[in-house]
């Protein structure tokens, strides 16, 4: 089974629970490398604030899921735990447009790893978010 196969696998687990994970139950997987993983999300309704926009909060979400899916994916194979996140946000994704999300692993040493998270407009490549994750892996 290939990388994309088990982390598609994991994300269908994921959606199928009952508590706050199923915001993700309708990002696809594009596809899956050691430390990489691409993903995109149709702007709906329910993914919408108040201005019919990506709502902050569900981008925060995405560059913790979509990170932590990148780490599962290296050697080591470990989720770890969030350290520090911080999101720049720089334009709005609106109701109906494709997002592209994609999270590289930057470095992963004993105890840390450090991700990276774009998400982009599929039709535009314009940057509507940029991510920075830190995971503790344990000792």
């Amino acid at each position: 089974m290939s990388l994309t196969q088990k982390l598609r696998e994991v994300m269908k687990a994921i959606g199928s629970v009952h508590g706050f994970d199923r915001v993700l139950e309708k990002v696809t997987l594009v596809s899956a490398a050691p430390g990489k993983v691409i993903c995109e999300l149709k702007v709906e309704e329910e993914h919408t604030n108040k201005m019919g926009t990506l709502h902050g909060g569900l981008t925060a979400t995405l560059v913790d899921s979509i990170s932590t899916m990148a780490l599962l994916c290296t050697e080591r194979g470990a989720p770890g735990v969030s350290v520090d996140m911080n999101i720049t946000y720089m334009s709005p994704a609106k109701l109906g447009e494709d997002i592209v999300i994609t999270a590289h692993i930057l470095k992963q040493g004993k105890t840390l790893a450090f991700a990276s998270v774009d998400l982009t407009n599929k039709a535009t490549g314009k940057l509507v978010a940029q991510g920075r994750h830190t995971k503790h892996l344990g000792n």
